[in-house]
């Protein structure tokens, strides 16, 4: 889609010039591959910063984990070599194919785009809370601050980035990419976008971790320190999200239902992980 009000596009190659461009006025926006910011009208936007030419390294792999990139593009994780002991891999490829777009928009849209979108069914705000992301946030003034995806992703379209803030990556400890994980995940159509994804999480100190997205407007994460009843985890589920989250309600899928495969999912991911 044109954005025919866009009146300058920059790409920036280093943080003073992301400084002096990206200062937290509403009528800029930062792109990396830009596929989201593309197809829908932005009518309040001037000006377009785009990071993509940061050079920053797609991800890396240290003792501590895996750092990905904000502008990692998505059908990278299908491919990255992995270690041996990091269990999740398949968590890593099954999210990347929940995202409703053809191999050509993977290859394009970015981790860190996907997330600070903070759509409901954001495929990687599934993947990144689901192993206990941490982001790393360049805030205008230089400084960097911390913040699980979990907190970092608030509702629909709503982050907990400051005006000017910019997601630089995504930290995942080698902790959570040890366990072993149970996926699932369903929509109105077969390529459709994701009502309902569950993902399940049994660390190698038998710790059991639960993500919801897709069918409430922010994730859901419940923790266990020892393995739980399904019946006990479905039941919590239920009153987290009605007591404040609530079920997420748009043309891809009406809250009952949503409800409905979420507790479904959740019971038949703890049954799995045990």
């Amino acid at each position: 889609m044109d954005l025919n009000t866009v009146e300058t596009y920059a790409a920036v190659t280093d943080r003073a010039g992301l400084q002096r461009l990206h200062t937290g006025d509403a009528a800029t926006a930062v792109v990396a591959g830009g596929t989201w910011i593309f197809s829908v009208p932005q009518p309040h936007l001037r000006t377009l910063v785009d990071v993509s030419s940061m050079g920053w390294e797609p991800y890396s792999i240290t003792e501590a984990g895996l750092r990905i990139a904000a502008t990692c593009p998505i059908a990278v994780l299908e491919t990255m070599p992995f270690p041996a002991e990091w269990r999740s891999r398949p968590l890593l490829r099954q999210c990347a194919r929940a995202l409703l777009a053809s191999y050509k928009v993977r290859t394009v849209a970015t981790v860190g785009g996907n997330i600070c979108a903070a759509l409901p069914a954001g495929a990687m705000t599934s993947l990144t809370v689901a192993l206990d992301g941490v982001g790393e946030v360049w805030a205008p003034d230089g400084g960097v601050r911390h913040l699980p995806i979990a907190d970092l992703v608030t509702g629909d379209n709503r982050t907990d980035l400051r005006p000017g803030e910019v997601l630089r990556a995504v930290d995942l400890p080698s902790r959570a990419l040890s366990a072993t994980t149970a996926f699932r995940r369903v929509s109105l159509a077969r390529l459709g976008r994701s009502a309902t994804l569950v993902v399940g999480r049994r660390d190698l100190d038998g710790r059991v971790v639960v993500t919801v997205t897709a069918s409430t407007p922010r994730p859901v994460v419940l923790r266990y320190d020892t393995p739980p009843t399904a019946g006990a985890v479905a039941a919590e589920v239920e009153h987290v999200v009605e007591d404040g989250v609530g079920w997420f309600d748009d043309l891809h899928g009406a809250p009952d239902w949503r409800r409905a495969t979420t507790l479904r999912f959740v019971a038949e991911i703890v049954e799995e992980l045990a």
